[in-house]
Formats: C-alpha cells, sequence, structure tokens
C-alpha cells in the first residue's frame, strides 16, 4: 500500500483562529479528516503530523524518505529559511510535493522564496485547504508512476 506522510511546521496548529483573512476557517483536524476520506478512497496510508520544532520536522521527513513513504508538506515559515529541511528531503530520498494554503507569491517578497522547492517534485498554494488535496492528488499520482504494475485510483 502506498504511504504518504503530511508534515506541517509551525503554527499551523493555529489554523482556524490565525489570521483568518490570510489562512480561511479551517483547522488542522478539519484538513486532516478531509485528506483522510480523500486517501481512504485512493487507498493510500495516511500519516499526520504537525511539529513547531525545526529538529522535529527534519526527523519526521527523514523518517518518511527513509520509508519510501511520500511527504506531503506545508513547511510554513521554515519553507524560506530553513536549509536542513531541503537537506533532509534531498538527502533522505523523498519525494515531497510542497503545499500551502495561502498564495505566497502574493504576500511579502521574503515569502517569494522558497529553500525546499528545488528538491520537491512541485509546489502547490493558495487554494486554501484545497491546496492540500491537490497536493495528496498530484503525490499519489507520482508515486504510481514510480511503483510497476500499480494502478491509480480516481
Amino acid at each position: 500500500m502506498t504511504s504518504i506522510h503530511v508534515l506541517n511546521g509551525p503554527n499551523l496548529n493555529l489554523l482556524g483562529r490565525r489570521e483568518p483573512g490570510i489562512y480561511g476557517t479551517a483547522t488542522l483536524a478539519d484538513i486532516e479528516r478531509d485528506l483522510g476520506a480523500r486517501a481512504e478512497a485512493l487507498g493510500i496510508a495516511l500519516t499526520f503530523r504537525q511539529t513547531n520544532l525545526e529538529g522535529e520536522l527534519v526527523g519526521f521527513v527523514q523518517e518518511a524518505g527513509l520509508a519510501g513513504a511520500g511527504v506531503l508538506i506545508n513547511a510554513a515559515a521554515y519553507t524560506h529559511t530553513s536549509v536542513a529541511l531541503r537537506d533532509a528531503i534531498s538527502g533522505s530520498g523523498a519525494l515531497a510535493v510542497e503545499v500551502h494554503l495561502s498564495n505566497v507569491h502574493a504576500r511579502e517578497a521574503f515569502r517569494h522564496v522558497s529553500l525546499i522547492a528545488p528538491v520537491c517534485a512541485g509546489v502547490i498554494c493558495g487554494f486554501g485547504p484545497h491546496s492540500y488535496r491537490l497536493g495528496l492528488d498530484a503525490l499519489a499520482h507520482l508515486m504510481a508512476a514510480r511503483t510497476p504494475n500499480s494502478a491509480s485510483k480516481d
């Protein structure tokens, strides 16, 4: 069975109450429920985690990558600052898709640069909680393409 780890960085535990004009009113638990249902329909084992600690997020990425699981990652602020996270993605061989709730390119200039994007298969941003679903579908497709004799479910 295909396994995907959904990894969330700092302050995403505050979704639903943190700047709803930017991030919306959905909570991280709402996003997890939606993705869980979609993953079940796709026949994917989903692991969902959030941490405010950079080193812990690095460990989550390494664990997933070394196990051959896909990584759907919203690294939040660490997207723009963490060389360690970038190295964890590339060093563990993780197949990763970067996601963001807001359109980072329409925000402050420092958010326009992602240190992890060059080592991810793709980036999806600006679609609110739907960014996660789009990312999950894309990652599921990419993982199926690299597994011989795999059938994609839609």
